[in-house]
């Protein structure tokens, strides 16, 4: 897992929240970048809860040396509108075990988020008490997919609660991330659009959408390489990850300030 980094005095304010253990005794690890202050928006980033897919995490590897570099002028902007959590693994204990998709318990935790419980998914019951006390504007799900060789993004148009808002900051989100990355993000390929009405609220994604009322994405990566930019030596390397990680300030840039307008 990664950890609180040391930073100069006059750095971006990191501290470390531990809300609670996992089964196996880990803690549950957020990073609260940022000064929490009225009228700040909680951006939320979760990454590996399926323990398996480590692009996630080096996609936060990417994420977080960007964000906390009090020379970007982007991380700075964002930085006074925002206050960031991010979980750079959320299933310790499956990633120590060598799980794939599962925690000590045997719970797949992306399909705990309806009804948490400390007996089988402390690591989503910790999290979703934080985000419960401290709001939630906008939430990040990282994942990898096994099959599909892209970078893409699933929203959560099936839940009860979208919206003409919502469906806008996402489609906003979506395009701003390919205009900054044009040749490993896409949205042509990805998860077929759920029904209104039909999502599954178990789903973080939709479970955090339906609750706070925010724009609330999944993200994908591919396991092998991203089609259409294939690096026939190293695939989808952790490099790429990384990169792809760091370049996601624009898309937040570009919606940050609308993320609690009222519908139209």
């Amino acid at each position: 897992s990664l950890h609180a980094p040391r930073l100069h005095p006059t750095a971006v304010p990191v501290e470390l929240l531990v809300p609670g253990l996992t089964l196996d005794g880990r803690p549950v690890e957020i990073l609260r970048c940022g000064a929490p202050a009225p009228g700040k928006r909680a951006i939320w980033v979760v990454a590996r809860q399926h323990p398996g897919e480590s692009m996630a995490e080096h996609w936060v590897a990417g994420l977080l040396p960007r964000l906390l570099d009090r020379h970007d002028p982007q991380a700075r902007a964002l930085l006074q509108k925002a206050v960031f959590y991010v979980v750079p693994n959320a299933n310790p204990d499956g990633s120590v075990r060598g799980h794939l998709r599962v925690n000590a318990a045997g719970a797949n935790l992306n399909r705990e988020w309806a009804e948490p419980s400390l007996d089988r998914s402390p690591e989503v019951y910790h999290i979703r008490a934080v985000m419960d006390a401290v709001g939630c504007d906008l939430f990040l799900d990282v994942h990898g997919d096994e099959e599909l060789p892209y970078n893409f993004i699933a929203g959560t148009h099936g839940i009860p609660a979208w919206s003409p808002r919502l469906a806008a900051l996402l489609s906003d989100f979506k395009n701003a991330y390919e205009a900054r990355c044009p040749a490993d993000f896409q949205q042509k390929a990805g998860y077929p659009q759920c029904l209104p009405g039909r999502a599954n609220l178990k789903i973080a994604g939709n479970a955090v959408a339906q609750r706070f009322g925010c724009l609330s994405m999944t993200l994908e990566q591919p396991f092998k390489d991203c089609a259409g930019a294939e690096d026939a030596e190293r695939g989808w390397s952790p490099e790429r990850a990384r990169r792809f990680g760091a370049a996601v300030l624009e898309p937040l840039a570009e919606v940050v300030g609308r993320l609690r307008e009222r519908e139209e």
